[in-house]
């Protein structure tokens, strides 16, 4: 028999002290106050206000009843405020992936940002290193996906972000530190140090030594930058990384940095699901990468 609408009556009838002032506060008539008190009163039968007292007091059971209401009210009125914020697409949950595993060192000021701007918006992050990303984006297990590959898939959208070079990255003491550009051939005895994905989905097999008809004597993985710039620095192999991640390490001297032939230059794409860009909280952080420049080399 206890409702929420008692639990506003009493709440009200605390604050203002009469059934007046309570009935003004709840829209409702003083008359309907008073048979809401007696209807709750008669059913537990048990007094919860001392009408005689002004303003109106409390019985030891309608404190016990004022509790109760300040405990579940507000966790009520906060649920009702989340509910109307994920019907308006201003709450929820957006999980993020990146086949560019260089990529987190512009996209923390992002989250960073994002996370101060959209505080009911749960971020999550999921493994870039899935071998069909795009397709863990049309099943809905992420929201968005940073890949430089904008295949043609039905229900999937891409925001351009910014244009890149892939470099090939060798020790300095290498023999190819001593060319100042790189053709495929040059690279066929070497091993590639990549990180674990798909051989067709690195830049450097795709569009430089595919093309060539060529292929590295090995490929070796490692999930972390840091390392696979160790493994060049020992001579273990060549990597390629895009321009911006490479600089930094040249200016510490652990690596040097060669273009690929004329060039290779990739695009870089925010991936997302059509049906999903009409959230709010998705137009939010689309709109922080839409200010995105490319990193500063």
């Amino acid at each position: 028999m206890l409702e929420l609408r008692h639990l506003k009556t009493l709440t009200a009838l605390r604050a203002h002290g009469s059934l007046a002032a309570a009935a003004d506060e709840l829209h409702v008539t003083a008359s309907a106050v008073s048979h809401q008190l007696k209807e709750l009163e008669s059913y537990y039968d048990i007094s919860l206000v001392n009408r005689r007292t002004r303003p109106l007091s409390f019985t030891p059971a309608g404190k016990i009843v004022l509790a109760l209401a300040d405990s579940i009210l507000p966790q009520v009125t906060r649920t009702k405020t989340n509910l109307k914020r994920l019907a308006h697409g201003q709450a929820g949950r957006l999980r993020l992936a990146s086949e560019c595993h260089s990529c987190f060192d512009w996209l923390m000021p992002i989250l960073n940002r994002y996370r101060r701007d959209w505080a009911d918006v749960e971020l999550d992050f999921a493994t870039g290193f899935e071998p069909e990303p795009h397709h863990l984006l049309l099943q809905g297990d992420i929201d968005l996906l940073i890949t430089t590959s904008n295949l043609p898939i039905e229900g999937i959208s891409y925001q351009p972000l910014f244009e890149y070079e892939s470099r090939l990255v060798i020790s300095p003491t290498h023999e190819l530190a001593k060319l100042t550009t790189i053709s495929p051939t040059d690279l066929v005895d070497d091993v590639l140090i990549a990180y674990p994905v798909e051989a067709k989905r690195l830049d450097i097999i795709a569009n430089f030594m595919t093309p060539a008809n060529v292929s590295f004597s090995k490929i070796r993985t490692t999930e972390l930058t840091a390392m696979l710039i160790q493994l060049v620095a020992s001579e273990r192999g060549v990597a390629a990384l895009p321009d911006w991640v490479v600089a930094d390490y040249e200016k510490k001297g652990w690596v040097v940095s060669r273009p690929l032939g004329k060039g290779v230059y990739c695009q870089l794409y925010a991936a997302t699901r059509t049906a999903s860009q009409n959230l709010v909280f998705m137009q939010g952080f689309l709109a922080l990468l839409d200010d995105l420049v490319k990193p500063v080399i």
